[in-house]
């Protein structure tokens, strides 16, 4: 019996979750009809026959439609609104797979990283893939590593990582092939993956998802040291560059001084940095001046091995190492070779080979992009004995960095280089590489015809649009398109907010020469609905910060210690990132009076976690942290002492002055009749917040849209109109608590 199948509408559908992953979603009584589960593959046919996981639609979708990224689209031929037909697709593991893509992709990418960011996708010969991995994987392990995955390509690949495409040269079977980890991947005319057979993984079974990769390269193959960068291209790097060279002269050419004196060096260095900052360029520039060759190692892809093959590739690495010195051992990712919590036995054998090669005179070199996450026993004397930081770059570093990648570019005369290190706070070296790339792009594309082009000042703003640090690609970044002069009304309010959060985010240095700690953070209180997370919006598009927003719940879960983890977890991106606003949303959910709640001491270890983050040992540079309530009295107080949330910053209902401005501020796109006086509406709005304000002009315009399609103008008859459907929702009783609460806490 043929299997069934439904010929469906395609629907445009750009969720994060799915977006670039080769998912479709349906309503679930089509799924129950073509008798398929979420997870299952579905091929899809159009112009042209592809394939994808399915998923179950949320409630309220409708049955007749197919909803799907514009990837997959592409792949069918169809835009959005064409007829797609789906039918249940046999599950069937892939034999082998052959891609192409960018060169530069090519060139950074393993076959192993590229196996993982395909890892139960489903694959057709001639279809466009991305490298952003599936986010659904059924096995905790096979989870960690994909995730580590996705670190060593922001690290290696930088932001252009999530948008790159791909294309299915060819697969066995061509059509609709499941990749698991016994499939051969690798690029066209390029070196393949091994099956899993010869390095299985550990404690999973085979099938979709299941495991992660083992490596057909020979064993510590080193990198072509003629490729390698020099220290002057790699700004902001010399000083680490230095240290790390007279460390490896010293060792590699110079030991018989080191005799003489009685002594020795050890050769074992971390070099730890955000993702994307240099660290491997680094140790590859420093090697290359020194004479050393590079045998690399990706932790990640190590790990996924069984216990016995990983013991195996470590020692056949270091064996290697220790035949052809001068030589360094470059083990990027360590983490996930020795991580800090529960070690298992590959540290243990890591561990013994890294001090017997660092013994014998060779260097080993480990990067991480989250320190806290390495054994910190690797930090032994005979071990990883040096520590070298690189650090964020600041404007003036970025300004340099940006001058050396722009060196072959040709710079149209309104290109202010200044201007763009200003408006790109949290972006490393491999981020200003993509921005320039897609800065080039873009002026390629407007000047196809053209004998000279240039790159314009409007295709760098362009390119900033859509180039995002790699260190908040994982994290609730929020890019705000309004400033403080969007926000009606509240004078006292934005001056106070711009004194205790922009002035510490933008002038660092001043509050440093005038020898002042500038505040640390802020709690705006008031009532719902009156302003608070639309003001910090504000404050992050006035400041160009970038912006970490959570919800209280966001970062509470039943599990021990998991919620003092994601504490900590989310000040760790913010210092990365800085300058950064944290914007705790619902704080009073997230740092309720301790002792109160009953949920077995929960929040008030997370209340621990953040008086910890907030002033403890390590300091928080260039972040400031701004909590929003509507329930100031239910924190817990010690959240609100000097050096935490110092200043506590009552947002009032407006008042009719301010509603005024707040009705202009909304309506500054509608064209309002001359009839409508905006300032005699606001004195009547007694009671309103300024959401209601924005929900009455809203509700005008769409009375003149009743009234005709064809409307140009929204009269007073419409505003009237709103009036009698937009109630006021600010409570008088509220409104004294919190106006009593102000007049003992605020200043």
């Amino acid at each position: 019996m043929a299997p069934p199948e439904l010929t469906l509408t395609a629907s445009l559908r750009p969720a994060a979750l799915d977006a670039r992953r080769g998912v479709v979603r349906l309503h679930p009584e089509v799924l129950t009809a073509l008798g398929l589960r979420p997870g299952d593959p579905v091929r899809l046919s159009a112009r042209r026959v592809t394939a994808g996981i399915v998923a179950a639609a949320e409630p309220g979708a409708a049955t007749a439609l197919l909803y799907a990224d514009d990837l997959v689209l592409g792949n069918l031929g169809v835009r959005d609104g064409g007829q797609v037909t789906v039918a249940p697709l046999p599950v069937t593991p892939a034999a082998r797979v052959t891609l192409a893509g960018p060169v530069e992709i090519v060139a950074a990418v393993s076959p192993e990283m590229l196996r993982l960011a395909l890892l139960g996708k489903v694959v057709t010969a001639g279809d466009d893939v991305s490298l952003l991995p599936q986010d659904v994987l059924p096995d905790a392990s096979v989870r960690s590593l994909v995730e580590a995955a996705r670190r060593s390509l922001a690290n290696t690949v930088g932001y252009a990582w999530t948008s790159t495409l791909l294309t299915v040269v060819a697969a066995e079977p061509a059509d609709g092939a499941l990749v698991t980890m016994d499939t051969l991947v690798g690029w066209e005319h390029g070196a393949f993956t091994h099956g899993a057979a010869e390095g299985q993984v550990r404690g999973t079974a085979r099938g979709p998802a299941a495991g992660a990769a083992g490596s057909g390269r020979a064993v510590g193959a080193p990198g072509p040291e003629a490729d390698a960068p020099t220290v002057d291209e790699l700004p902001g790097l010399r000083a680490q560059a230095e240290e790390l060279t007279e460390l490896l002269d010293l060792g590699f050419h110079h030991r018989e001084v080191l005799g003489r004196l009685g002594t020795d060096v050890s050769l074992g260095v971390l070099v730890t940095g955000p993702a994307g900052s240099g660290k491997a360029a680094l140790v590859r520039a420093v090697a290359a001046q020194v004479g050393a060759r590079v045998y690399a190692l990706w932790a990640p892809e190590v790990a996924a091995l069984a216990n016995q093959a990983a013991a195996d590739r470590l020692r056949a690495a270091a064996a290697e190492v220790r035949a052809n010195r001068p030589a360094v051992l470059l083990v990027t990712d360590v983490e996930a070779l020795a991580p800090a919590d529960e070690p298992g036995p590959v540290a243990t054998v890591f561990r013994q080979v890294l001090a017997e090669t660092v013994r014998t005179g060779a260097a080993v070199v480990c990067t991480t992009g989250r320190p806290e996450a390495v054994d910190p026993g690797l930090r032994a004397p005979d071990l990883l004995s040096l520590r070298i930081d690189v650090p964020l770059p600041d404007p003036a570093l970025r300004r340099e960095q940006l001058t050396v990648l722009t060196r072959q570019v040709p710079l149209a005369e309104d290109v202010r280089l200044d201007e763009i290190a200003g408006r790109t706070p949290g972006f490393v070296a491999a981020d200003l590489a993509a921005l320039v790339r897609e800065a080039g792009v873009r002026a390629a594309l407007r000047q196809k015809s053209a004998e000279t082009p240039t790159v314009a000042m409007a295709d760098f703003t362009a390119a900033l649009e859509v180039v995002r640090p790699t260190t908040m690609v994982a994290s609730t970044l929020e890019l705000a398109t309004v400033t403080l002069d969007d926000v009606g009304g509240l004078a006292d309010v934005k001056q106070t907010l711009t004194e205790s959060v922009l002035w510490p985010l933008t002038y660092p240095d001043t509050f440093a020469r005038l020898g002042v700690r500038p505040p640390r953070g802020v709690l705006l209180y008031g009532p719902p609905g009156c302003g608070k997370t639309y003001l910090v919006t504000a404050l992050a598009g006035t400041g160009r910060a970038n912006v970490l927003s959570v919800k209280g719940a966001e970062l509470l879960s039943k599990w021990v210690g998991e919620s003092e983890r994601a504490v900590r977890e989310l000040f760790r991106r913010a210092r990365e990132a800085a300058p950064t606003l944290v914007f705790l949303d619902e704080v009073d959910a997230l740092a309720p009076v301790r002792g109160q709640a009953s949920d077995g001491g929960t929040t008030d270890r997370v209340v621990a976690a953040l008086l910890t983050e907030l002033d403890g040992v390590e300091a928080l540079r260039n972040v400031v942290v701004v909590g929003a309530t509507n329930r100031p009295d239910l924190v817990d107080p010690a959240l609100l002492r000097p050096g935490r949330l110092e200043r506590l910053v009552y947002l009032p209902p407006p008042d009719g002055a301010a509603r005024a401005e707040i009705l202009r501020a909304s309506s500054r796109s509608v064209p309002l009749a001359p009839d409508v006086d905006l300032a005699g509406l606001g004195e009547e709005l007694d009671g309103f917040s300024a959401a209601d304000c924005a929900a009455l002009v809203r509700e005008a315009a769409l009375a003149a849209m009743r009234e005709s399609l064809t409307a140009t103008t929204v009269t007073a008859a419409h505003v009237a109109a709103a009036r009698r459907r937009v109630r006021p929702s600010l409570d008088p009783a509220q409104l004294a608590h919190l106006a009593a609460y102000a007049a003992t806490h605020s200043p």
